[in-house]
């Protein structure tokens, strides 16, 4: 109970505190008129209404409606994945499919570029689209993988001692026990069929698994996302700044033919160095490209960038001519075009060279590059003023292309995971071409691509086949990342999310296992259960690997102590009905199961196999009742005739026969881990930790010698025979040999169950 209240509250402050991350956006001022006059206000007393001012800097208060603007340009990467400047104009523009694409609206939380606007406040706090995520982060986590799989486990296991021992307690109190005694022992019995060491076994386990993973670059915030982890089949990831640097590259400098062009790279160099108007990411890129020499040059004069022409253009001049050099959206270059120059001369731009100049935009679009076209054209020296009037009878030249690059170590992750058994899927708010470019550049095989507004059109049942069949999910809003995620873990996947963005926040906490990246912004670094610390993405399969051995050494554990445990204390029970004496004094069971609980806390530290860490695992509840069924009757087979060899061979009392149990229920239930811990042949291609082998042997050593001491006397035992070990040996060993021979079969039909190559949800 005690456990269960902290994990309770634990989450509950996980979900406070990522909701107060939002909240202290509130926390600032705005620029507000009232009353003609400019004010600053706290952003929490802003009202749909009120007018607002915004420059660059500012950080947007509300989401509001533009009605006067210059120059305005917004980033929405935090709310949207798009790297690049968005415009915003009073215009109402074509109606958008998501709300970030509405072209005079702005929302609470992003940030102004450059530029100036007023705008009218239409919706603040909770009701806003960052508000919105605020409130999805605020209510409770979904139940993941691994949780279901406990608590299906803890069912399974209150069902089965709960029908067992009211069943010994009635019976014994019935027939030839008192009551008091019948209810102590059916107590007891209850005490040592439960796994009770299962939460400090998975302590150890999960805290094993955090530090080494600390060690090699991730931060693990919830212990338990490190068995989603070993569990995980599916990894949906968003695109930029997660696959992507999140910073705008220049990658190609082409002219008309589309070969590559010093000229073009040159002329948008000058374009992008004079300007002295909006700097825009794509400016910074083309100037980090490559360092020119451009000693000999001087400006003359510049046309500053506007959003009705959409291009730029400076005059500069060196010893040899004066140009006029324009940079801008490919469609308006080359409405100002009346020539082309084709690299080997200047041509009229006639329908042939235009089709071509067009055409190869269409293919640079295509590939995924945002693109800007360069022209120019001779000027007469002397002149020095210059307006958008001169901006005619150009000389089309070419075309500068960008695009988001792809970490370096990306593609390699991503082969990594997927050869860990692991699907990845692309989630993001980017568009279809950007995404297939950055997906092919990282050798990523795309099998189907679904947009957002496509999804918005079709129901759950569709999505739920949609999700399995499309790898890539373009244009998706935060909520519709949420129906993907959903929709998977419905199918039966184990889902984990890697985001770093706001609006991935939803996500990272609906996934089973959610994942930031340390340069992440602080609500996203909040929701996720890990943090990678190093820009690595290749931690990932370290982290995977790690989970799937901390998966290994519970379920190690949880098949001990569902059938040994099972098994002995269903011999107990049976045997309890037919004897005149009860087979084992409660005590007794009560310090049978603190032995073997003491000899399984060195679990953690054995070694997993390495075929048990090549595909995802499953807490799997029919794996473990069929586990239960076959090795629960084996183990109480040799408890019986451990039975029948004490009464008819050793004619043995009650307190001979309860200490001869006693011993042969440890020696039996210790040793078996040795071949249940591994598929392999036991010590011979797979060999148990040290500390586990000398936590068995110093446990049996204590049962056998305990009978012979002082202690042995208060626990109701008495010395056996010394013939009884020879016997005890036998036993022990034909026990093993059994045991490892249906190992075999058992695998070979029902391993799937747990390796995750063939599962059902519902049987989780």
């Amino acid at each position: 109970m005690l456990a269960s209240v902290i994990l309770d509250f634990y989450q509950e402050y996980r979900a406070g505190t990522a909701v107060e991350l939002l909240r202290q956006k509130i926390t600032t001022t705005a620029t507000v008129t009232h009353d003609g006059k400019r004010q600053e206000i706290p952003l929490g007393l802003l009202v749909p209404g009120d007018l607002i001012s915004l420059t660059a800097g500012d950080i947007v208060p509300a989401d509001a409606r533009v009605i006067t603007s210059r120059d305005f340009f917004i980033n929405q990467s935090a709310l949207t994945g798009e790297p690049y400047p968005v415009e915003k104009t009073n215009a109402a523009g074509r109606p958008a499919d998501q709300p970030a694409d509405r072209e005079n609206s702005v929302f609470l939380g992003t940030s102004v570029v450059s530029g100036s606007a007023n705008a009218i406040v239409t919706r603040t706090g909770s009701a806003t689209e960052y508000g919105r995520i605020a409130r999805m982060l605020g209510e409770r986590p979904p139940e993941t993988e691994f949780e279901r799989g406990i608590n299906s486990f803890g069912l399974l296991m209150m069902r089965l001692v709960f029908f067992l021992v009211i069943f010994v307690f009635f019976v014994n109190a019935l027939l030839h026990h008192g009551i008091l005694d019948s209810l102590l022992f059916a107590v007891a019995l209850a005490v040592g069929m439960t796994p009770e060491l299962l939460p400090m076994i998975l302590s150890i386990n999960l805290s094993n698994g955090a530090i080494a993973m600390s060690r090699k670059g991730a931060i693990v915030k919830h212990l338990a996302s490190i068995q989603n982890f070993g569990s995980m089949d599916v990894l949906c990831t968003d695109k930029t700044g997660t696959l992507t640097e999140n910073r705008i590259s220049l990658i190609k400098h082409v002219g008309i033919d589309g070969t590559d062009s010093d000229r073009v790279l040159l002329y948008s160099f000058l374009n992008s160095y004079f300007q002295t108007g909006l700097k825009s990411p794509l400016d910074d890129a083309i100037l980090h490209f490559k360092e020119l020499d451009i000693g000999t040059y001087a400006k003359v004069d510049e046309i500053p960038f506007d959003f009705i022409r959409k291009r730029s253009s400076v005059v500069v001049s060196d010893p040899s001519a004066t140009t006029l050099i324009t940079k801008g959206a490919p469609e308006e270059i080359l409405s100002i075009c009346d020539s082309c120059d084709t690299g080997a001369g200047i041509v009229p731009l006639n329908d042939e060279y235009t089709e071509r100049i067009t055409r190869q935009y269409i293919k640079l679009s295509s590939e995924g590059f945002r693109t800007l076209g360069v022209a120019y054209r001779p000027v007469e020296p002397g002149k020095t003023r210059y307006a958008t009037d001169d901006e005619h009878g150009m000389i089309f030249l070419g075309y500068v292309a960008f695009i988001d690059p792809p970490k370096l170590t990306a593609g390699e992750s991503v082969r990594l995971i997927q050869n860990a058994g692991i699907e990845v899927k692309i989630l993001t708010g980017d568009n279809e071409l950007v995404t297939r470019r950055t997906c092919e550049s990282l050798g990523y095989t795309i099998r189907g691509v679904m947009s957002g507004p496509e999804i918005a059109e079709i129901d759950n049942e569709a999505l739920a086949r949609i999700v399995e069949q499309n790898n890539i999910f373009a244009r998706v809003t935060p909520v519709q990342k949420d129906q993907i995620i959903n929709a998977l873990k419905k199918n039966g996947h184990v889902v984990g999310f890697l985001g770093d963005g706001i609006n991935d926040a939803p996500s990272i906490r609906t996934a089973d296992i959610g994942i930031s990246v340390d340069n992440a912004v602080d609500i996203a670094k909040e929701s996720a259960d890990i943090i990678l610390v190093k820009n690595d993405l290749r931690i990932l399969q370290d982290g995977v690997i790690e989970g799937r051995k901390t998966f290994g050494n519970t379920l190690k554990y949880i098949m001990m102590g569902t059938s040994s445990n099972f098994g002995n204390m269903f011999s107990v029970a049976g045997a309890s009905l037919f004897l005149p004496f009860l087979p084992m004094l409660p005590i007794q069971i009560l310090l049978n199961n603190l032995l073997y609980d003491i000899s399984q806390t060195t679990i953690p530290k054995d070694a997993v196999d390495e075929e048990d860490t090549r595909c995802p695992k499953h807490l799997n509840i029919v794996f473990i009742r069929k586990f239960i069924s076959i090795f629960g009757p084996i183990s109480s087979l040799f408890d019986y005739l451990t039975f029948f060899i004490m009464i008819y061979v050793f004619h043995a009392t009650g307190a001979l026969f309860q200490t001869a149990w006693f011993i042969e229920s440890i020696c039996t239930q210790v040793s078996v881990i040795f071949v249940i811990r591994t598929r392999r042949v036991p010590f011979y291609t797979s060999r148990p930790s040290k500390y586990l082998i000398v936590s068995t042997l110093l446990v049996i050593t204590v049962a056998c010698a305990l009978p012979f001491t002082v202690l042995g006397g208060i626990f109701g035992f008495v010395p056996p025979p010394a013939d009884f070990f020879a016997v005890l040996i036998g036993l022990v060993i034909g026990y093993l040999i059994l045991v490892e021979l249906t190992k075999r079969w058992f695998y070979h039909h029902y391993g799937n169950l747990v390796d995750g190559t063939s599962f059902n949800h519902k049987d989780r």
